[in-house]
């Protein structure tokens, strides 16, 4: 008697488990497929794989305030939090998929890694383990104010107009971010921004970057599936012929016109052993000890805010850029996203990477196609396969992937229309929010902006009953968050 199960069996078994995954995951019923979704996931990995390079260098780089380095050497580990960052960023990914069911990719927050390691670290007495503590305590009182409902509350009293402005003000600053991390536009120093190097675009790297850039534009013009994929792998398909043939090197202060951040090259050592020695190096109540209970609370909220409304402003950039909603007009799972967004923080404290939060860059695979948390799950393998292929993500020069964040960055400007720029209550703060985002590069800035415009236009109307309650508490927390440095400074935490 033949046991064997017969190729329709087998054809039935797959049909059933890709029912399963469409079904879990709505991929049908958010109007993509599975070739969209392992796109859309490809793509948010290749636009934001930067971080295992970049996240690095500023965490690891960097001797907290008794000489040592992250992971209690004298020495930098940058391996060790390049595989941390690789393997924290991978699982967080895939459980943000997996219980969000949101094309939201997690990682470390490059913002609250600065914040740590040059405000927090250098204080007398704090240790990376200190700091990381911090980030643990931090993660589970935003987890508390998820399941308690306050974070979904806050999130549902923002007037549309306003959530619309916060995906508009992204928009802008994450075109910023793209032409900047690419050299496009460069900080002069006294003189602000400049366009190139000292005002002139030239360079090998920048052309890569046009290239990239304006090959998007004809193929997303001409519907093109793909086109962000696409551009990605044909601009570092360029970088890499052209390193291999003219040897440009890295950008220094006597080759300006190098490449930023990453050399394209395929010259290197591709399966390293991880070294994961970081994990659990966190000292939850260090703090105290270090600096005091007042200082380290002060610091605890400092960074509780602010993660806070980055992953309000990132959730509703990307669901915008990807019409993602339930019948209501709300995110869908809204909750879940949330809850493991505060897993993420308390993950990136666990596993000594900083703050982890959801990615705007994720709105690159929302452009492609991702509309699901099955994205997720790709781009999260992805990260979990550079901790022993490295120079994977390393192959990738930030002019390459950078282009993508400019058309991302269009393509939520366009959302621009639905605020009713005649009604100036809301225009002005609407307006506040926008602006402010890329002239602070903050998004929590920006949404800080715009909720205290927003509360002080209506209270000096007199209009106080059209102000949700927590809009004025929301309003007060961001008044205190933008004086909390001059009040550390009163009490001598920095």
């Amino acid at each position: 008697m033949n046991t064997q199960p017969s190729a329709s069996d087998a054809r039935s078994s797959e049909t059933k488990t890709l029912g399963v995954l469409d079904r879990y995951f709505h991929i049908s019923d958010r109007g993509s497929t599975y070739g969209r979704e392992i796109r859309g996931g490809l793509a948010t990995f290749l636009a934001m794989s930067y971080i295992i390079v970049l996240n690095p260098l500023i965490i690891g780089a960097s001797a907290d305030s008794t000489g040592n380095f992250l992971g209690g050497g004298s020495e930098p580990n940058l391996p060790a939090v390049a595989a941390a960052t690789s393997l924290i960023s991978g699982v967080l990914t895939i459980l943000m998929g997996v219980i969000g069911k949101f094309p939201m990719a997690v990682s470390s927050s490059l913002g609250l890694s600065a914040f740590i390691t040059y405000g927090i670290v250098v204080l007398p007495g704090m240790t990376w383990a200190d700091a990381m503590g911090l980030v643990v305590i931090e993660g589970v009182l935003l987890l508390i104010l998820v399941l308690t409902g306050f974070r979904s509350a806050i999130f549902n009293a923002v007037p549309s107009p306003l959530k619309t402005a916060i995906s508009v003000g992204i928009g802008l600053f994450i075109a910023l971010i793209g032409m900047m991390n690419a050299g496009f536009i460069q900080n002069s120093g006294g003189a602000g921004l400049e366009l190139g190097v000292g005002g002139f675009v030239f360079g090998w790297p920048l052309l890569i970057f046009l290239v990239a850039l304006f090959a998007l534009f004809v193929m997303w013009s001409a519907n093109v599936r793909g086109a962000i994929l696409y551009s990605i792998v044909g601009a570092t398909a360029l970088a890499i012929t052209i390193e291999s043939i003219l040897r440009v090197g890295p950008s220094s202060e006597e080759q300006p016109y190098g490449w930023d951040l990453t050399v394209p090259t395929l010259d290197q050592d591709w399966f390293t052993l991880p070294d994961l020695s970081l994990l659990g190096e966190f000292n939850l109540l260090g703090s105290w000890e270090s600096i005091g209970l007042v200082a380290a609370t002060l610091l605890v909220f400092t960074l509780l805010l602010a993660n806070f409304f980055d992953l309000l402003g990132t959730m509703v950039g990307v669901s915008n850029a990807g019409g993602i909603k339930d019948e209501q007009g709300e995110i869908p799972y809204s909750r879940r996203i949330m809850v493991a967004d505060a897993v993420g923080t308390i993950g990136g404290g666990v596993g000594s990477t900083s703050v982890n939060s959801g990615f705007i860059e994720s709105t690159v695979g929302v452009g492609d196609g991702a509309r699901t948390g099955l994205a997720n799950v790709v781009t999260g393998v992805l990260f979990l396969a550079t901790i022993v292929l490295a120079p994977l993500a390393a192959v990738i020069p930030t002019e390459a992937a950078s282009a993508t964040l400019v058309l991302v960055g269009f393509l939520m400007m366009q959302q621009i229309v639905r605020i009713d720029w005649k009604d100036v209550e809301i225009a002005i703060p609407a307006f506040m929010t926008v602006v402010i985002m890329p002239f602070s590069y903050s998004i929590t800035n920006g949404i800080g902006a715009g909720f205290i415009t927003y509360v002080l236009i209506k209270v000096l109307r007199g209009k106080f009953r059209q102000v949700h309650p927590l809009m004025y508490v929301t309003a007060a927390l961001f008044m205190l968050y933008f004086v909390s440095g001059p009040i550390q400074d009163a009490l001598g935490v920095s």
